[in-house]
């Protein structure tokens, strides 16, 4: 597949944000979505990543003056995966609930079970 443009690429994105459930987006509490071009160096095909505090880790004192946790996807391997824009879309939607699942504290071997691995 051609690079994608940032621009595209971040429709795409948005659009798939569209598509989760108002519920289940109406429970993210301070998170914020990102786009970069690549992920680290020593994990290259990375395709997205959450950085935060999952809910069930959060205890009373969380709160207030705490940074969002940030879920960022990498426009790179996500674009090299795929064979054409309706697969790019498949697989964003696909990370997007992926790194949102682990906001709520489901961690990678469920989401293998559950077919969102």
């Amino acid at each position: 597949m051609q690079p994608v443009p940032p621009e595209e690429f971040e429709s795409i994105v948005e659009e798939a944000l569209d598509d989760v459930p108002e519920e289940l987006m109406g429970m993210l509490d301070n998170v914020v979505f990102l786009v970069e071009d690549e992920p680290p160096a020593d994990d290259p095909e990375l395709l997205g990543v959450y950085d935060g505090i999952p809910l069930t880790e959060r205890d009373s004192g969380w709160g207030l003056g705490n940074l969002p946790d940030r879920i960022t996807l990498f426009r790179g391997p996500l674009t090299r995966m795929c064979d054409d824009l309706d697969d790019l879309r498949e697989e964003i939607a696909v990370t997007v609930v992926h790194e949102i699942a682990h906001h709520f504290g489901i961690d990678d071997a469920t989401l293998h079970e559950l077919g969102w691995g």
